[in-house]
């Protein structure tokens, strides 16, 4: 038995030396053989099993860690759902992506939704480039078809007050109001003799002047397309307008059932090309996403030093995803500190077994 600890000091310094390269693979490879060896010894050498076991339970949790070889670090925090890749700074992965984005979108069935308080919208595209989704609410009127009832119909547009800084609808989305009460909130001091209480104006070159000459208002027993001039009948000073465009800028939030309408339409230029008339405008909901400003730069050192940016879901803190360790910089400094940690500790258990002293 006596033989074998010559033997087991070697290997142990070999550990210490693979450990300090950061050599994780030879590391682990290394650490297996030495509890492997420890089976010929007899009780009082067991008990470094003890010793060990706060440096191997960290060293096996890297197989479990966000950067296996099963999940390569640079897609663990990529999804896909149908043919939309949701990437940074989204992610369907809990602690991936950004905190300001977390329980937003869902993959259901290959369908990828979004969910905010006001309902849950399809996403058809995320544009990464541009910083933009492009939603779809199943409620919603178009140029073909007017969805209203008294009680109002559709999900209109409102996200709760801290996602608000990083999620808003596109400055060149229109929204459409229709049937709203003369008691909305919208028609506030209405009527006024030049009207100058109302938020309805065109938005991009869309406006309800030209939603009026969509099919969709010709539907029903009767016609239901205002009467008289298009700026009388759209911009009207003596009865609330039948239809009102504005901007989300305009109200902050579009929220159909608080506005006392009907229902509403929604349309978003895509610029640089101007759709010519109600019938090729693109229906939907074009959204706009930002970051804060400090956080790029956070966010550009993790993936230069080859991390994946994600939070904290304790706290909602930035952290950068590493090979081996979550780090609150980047992956420089957190395989710096996680080396450190290796190198002392089975340093230290090498000093025991040599000297006989330890210096934990």
């Amino acid at each position: 038995m006596s033989a074998s600890k010559p033997r087991l000091i070697g290997l142990l310094k070999q550990i210490a030396t693979e450990a300090a390269s950061s050599d994780m693979a030879n590391f682990l490879r290394l650490h297996r053989r030495w509890f492997s060896s420890l089976s010929m010894l007899t009780w009082p050498w067991w008990w470094f099993h003890l010793i060990l076991l706060p440096v191997t339970a960290a060293a096996s949790s890297d197989g479990n860690n966000v950067n296996s070889n099963a999940a390569p670090l640079g897609t663990y925090c990529r999804s896909y759902c149908g043919n939309i890749t949701v990437d940074y700074p989204f992610a369907l992965r809990a602690g991936c992506g950004h905190s300001g984005f977390r329980d937003l979108l869902y993959c259901i069935n290959g369908v990828l939704m979004l969910h905010i308080p006001s309902g849950s919208y399809r996403v058809l595209d995320i544009d990464y480039a541009y910083r933009g989704l492009t939603l779809h609410d199943p409620g919603m009127s178009d140029c073909y078809s007017l969805l209203r009832s008294p009680a109002g119909l559709g999900n209109g547009f409102a996200v709760e007050p801290w996602r608000a800084p990083y999620l808003e609808p596109d400055p060149d989305n229109v929204f459409m109001l229709l049937g709203c009460r003369a008691d909305s909130p919208l028609f506030q001091g209405f009527p006024s003799p030049e009207g100058k209480h109302l938020p309805c104006r065109n938005v991009s070159g869309m406006g309800c002047e030209d939603y009026y000459r969509c099919p969709a208002w010709d539907e029903g027993p009767s016609s239901r397309r205002p009467r008289g001039s298009a700026s009388a009948s759209a911009y009207g000073v003596v009865s609330p307008p039948e239809c009102c465009a504005l901007e989300f800028g305009a109200i902050r939030a579009i929220n159909v059932t608080h506005l006392r309408c009907e229902g509403y339409s929604s349309a978003y230029s895509l610029a640089p090309l101007r759709a010519a008339g109600p019938g090729a405008w693109a229906y939907g909901i074009r959204v706009a996403y930002s970051l804060p400003a400090d956080h790029q730069g956070f966010c550009g050192a993790c993936r230069a030093t080859g991390g994946v940016c994600g939070y904290d879901q304790g706290t909602d803190a930035d952290i950068c995803l590493c090979h081996h360790y979550n780090s609150t910089s980047n992956c420089d400094s957190a395989d710096a500190s996680a080396t450190a940690d290796y190198v002392y500790a089975w340093e230290c258990l090498l000093v025991f077994v040599t000297e006989g002293r330890c210096c934990f």
